[in-house]
């Protein structure tokens, strides 16, 4: 009898704080939000298509079959990202890096580029930088000036600033923290509500597996006793929710000598020096970036907005910026046009006037045939179905999927990709990613919508830029 009474006063208790419904179902509030179109990006339709190649194989090797699929709506960069925007990433974590140093009490310690308590007044463990305290770039104290001079390469005081700015890159380095869906989706590491534990810590479960394999994997990064980031992959037991989280440190600085490693016996110092630096290849897409640098800048961008829509509304639509998967990627290439070999819908590489319409590697290796002799501004050429410019050369660019020769015959038909994070002890071959479009230096094949190709994700090119996507959430009713 005690026990039917203290579940009669719940029941009584939940009714009167929800208000009155009349006894009936109706659901809870739905708060207002708006989904605002994001700077720069383009809404992609949902629909299906057929993915694969448009003709054989240069290579006739038949690795990839033309499947069709489904994918979901979704907003995509217009262009690529442009060297200006990722210097925006570049200075944020110089800024942070800098302010960390000033609250630093061997630089004078200012309490003024840390929050240790929040606006109610609460501890905050570990402090928080206060992005909004500008650096004393221009005018620094002594102590200051310390700090800002641990940013810069020491070299000789005739150095151009520049320079000394990309020898000190070092420092730019970028930690951050995800959830591995991957991991927590794995029937074994399923949460069981019956028992309120992990199917990981039952005993039957641990009985009937060797110790590796009751073991969770996940991603961890530190900085070690030499000031050297680590980043290793560690094996532990599953406990709890957080074990899912995983994180990583990436120096996001671009690798200017790309430059000069993809091409043998090339002058290419002019590109080293001042591609990235000089603001006259402000508006040209971004290189020597690899996918790990790419997939830091994601998570960034998604911080970034997020952290502003808390500070205006109170809250932050869960909407996150990511590289496109490959059929995102191809889709959103095709512009709507199922069959289309090329972005802008013809089979042929020219217009009908004979102009060129994309920036590849034309004719018998004519670079400047078309234009531009490396990359060329964003946007100057014509834009595909969708409104989306050089889906066809200009870079090549990252996905978020992992490079299989048979990923076709194996991914869901609905949102295919196929996505595998390599382990720190992991083969080279597992690090694969595929790129798709083609870029300044490849020949008219590589601009299909429907051919593939791969780069190893720690590895940056001077023809391998990126751009993001993001998901598209329905609006309420």
């Amino acid at each position: 009898m005690k026990k039917l009474l203290l579940i009669s006063l719940i029941g009584l208790t939940l009714v009167s704080c929800g208000g009155n419904t009349g006894g009936q179902l109706v659901g809870v509030p739905i708060p207002a939000w708006r989904q605002v179109t994001p700077i720069g990006m383009v809404f992609v339709k949902g629909g299906a298509f057929i993915m694969g190649p448009n003709d054989q194989e240069a290579t006739w090797a038949n690795t990839s079959q033309a499947k069709t699929v489904s994918v979901d709506p979704f907003w995509m960069d217009e262009t690529e990202i442009t060297n200006n925007e990722y210097k925006q990433f570049v200075y944020w974590v110089r800024d942070s890096v800098v302010r960390e140093k000033l609250a630093d009490p061997a630089f004078g310690g200012d309490d003024e580029f840390k929050f240790t308590e929040d606006s109610q007044g609460n501890p905050l463990e570990p402090p928080k930088l206060n992005t909004r305290k500008r650096v004393p770039w221009k005018r620094p104290n002594e102590e200051q000036q310390l700090a800002i001079n641990e940013m810069y390469f020491t070299g000789p005081d005739d150095m151009d600033p520049d320079q000394k700015q990309s020898r000190g890159m070092v420092v730019y380095n970028y930690q951050y923290f995800w959830v591995d869906w991957q991991q927590a989706a794995l029937r074994v590491n399923k949460f069981d509500p019956n028992t309120g534990s992990y199917n990981r810590t039952r005993p039957d479960y641990i009985a009937a597996a060797d110790s590796a394999q009751h073991l969770l994997r996940k991603d961890t990064a530190y900085i070690d006793a030499n000031g050297h980031f680590v980043n290793k992959t560690v094996f532990r037991e599953l406990r709890f929710r957080s074990d899912f989280i995983s994180s990583k440190i990436v120096n996001i600085y671009p690798d200017t000598l790309c430059w000069i490693r993809d091409f043998t016996y090339s002058y290419n110092e002019p590109y080293m020096k001042n591609y990235f630096a000089h603001p006259g290849y402000s508006h040209y897409p971004v290189v020597g970036i690899s996918w790990e640098q790419a997939m830091a800048f994601c998570h960034w961008r998604t911080w970034l907005e997020k952290s502003y829509n808390i500070q205006r509304d109170g809250y932050s639509v869960p909407a996150e910026y990511r590289l496109p998967t490959e059929a995102q990627w191809e889709y959103a290439a095709r512009g709507g046009r199922l069959l289309a070999m090329y972005p802008w819908g013809g089979n042929y590489i020219r217009s009908a006037r004979g102009c060129y319409l994309a920036n590849f590697k034309p004719l018998r290796g004519d670079y400047s045939a078309d234009g531009a002799m490396i990359t060329a501004k964003v946007g100057s050429y014509p834009p595909n179905d969708f409104g989306l410019y050089d889906m066809a050369g200009n870079v090549a660019e990252w996905t978020q999927t992992a490079y299989n020769e048979s990923n076709y015959n194996f991914v869901n038909d609905l949102n295919p990709n196929y996505e595998y994070n390599a382990k720190s002890t992991d083969p080279d071959i597992m690090r694969r990613k595929v790129i798709r479009g083609g870029s300044w230096k490849d020949i008219g094949y590589f601009l299909q919508n429907g051919v593939r190709t791969y780069e190893y994700q720690n590895e940056s090119r001077s023809y391998i830029g990126f751009r993001c996507v993001r998901d598209y959430i329905e609006p309420a009713q």
